[in-house]
């Protein structure tokens, strides 16, 4: 049986605050892995098309590193209403791409709640301190500061939670967002953006780019990415480092 590729969903990306479609000239197959239904296509994003989604992280970051941590943390409180609402729903979706029972979807949701939730701690965690005569006549101080674009590149095996190790707490801290999901794996994020788009953050500090190594050496060799978080096989972490 073939299925017509006109009735598949092709996944966009998410840039400055708008959804926006891909201009890729390749496009990925993902695949139901219980089916072997084509249930959707992501988009192998160009180099140019990370670009922009860095250029909309880097102009928000000015402002939003100079929002007070207990505002940055208000919409976190809210996406963390919004996964409890909806974590069956954004379970089937993980499961229909992901192949991993029910149980064990809504399980790893569960785990990325807690991560939104520990990240609303920010404004005690990233305390600094001072601390007086270190030295003879010398005081010392220690100040936690954002340091810019930040971006994760996230592996397929857990769609729903490894992004939030990294997105709840580079946003709380002062950061702005580039994640670069499992090309193999798309909806689950394209979902959880669906819902951030209603939690008050403003534009540009979060984005979501789909791609494959392409998209991730845009992300290595922009000059702006000040870091990238990884999780994913040995040979790949040894590339990105």
């Amino acid at each position: 049986m073939t299925v017509a590729t006109a009735t598949l969903t092709k996944v966009p990306n998410y840039v400055n605050g708008q959804w926006v479609d891909s201009h890729a000239t390749e496009w990925l197959d993902v695949t139901n892995p219980a089916t072997g239904e084509v249930i959707a296509q992501t988009p192998l994003s160009s180099a140019a098309e990370v670009a922009a989604a860095i250029d909309a992280a880097a102009s928000a970051f000015p402002e939003w590193r100079r929002t007070p941590a207990e505002d940055r943390i208000q919409p976190l409180f809210k996406l963390k209403h919004i996964l409890e609402e909806q974590i069956e729903d954004l379970a089937r979706i993980l499961t229909s791409e992901n192949g991993k029972t029910f149980t064990e979807a809504k399980g790893e949701l569960r785990r990325a709640i807690e991560n939104v939730e520990v990240a609303c701690g920010i404004p005690t965690m990233m305390q600094g301190y001072n601390l007086e005569d270190v030295a003879r006549g010398i005081d010392e101080m220690m100040i936690r500061q954002p340091l810019g674009v930040v971006a994760a590149i996230v592996p397929f095996n857990f769609p729903g939670m490894i992004p939030f190790w990294f997105l709840p707490y580079a946003i709380a801290t002062g950061n702005t967002f580039v994640l670069k999901p499992s090309e193999r794996v798309p909806l689950t994020m394209k979902r959880v953006f669906e819902m951030m788009e209603n939690i008050g953050l403003p534009k540009g500090v979060i984005n979501l780019v789909n791609g494959g190594k392409n998209a991730v050496n845009a992300l290595l060799d922009h000059p702006k990415v000040r870091a990238i978080s990884f999780v994913g096989s040995t040979p790949v972490a040894r590339y990105v480092y």
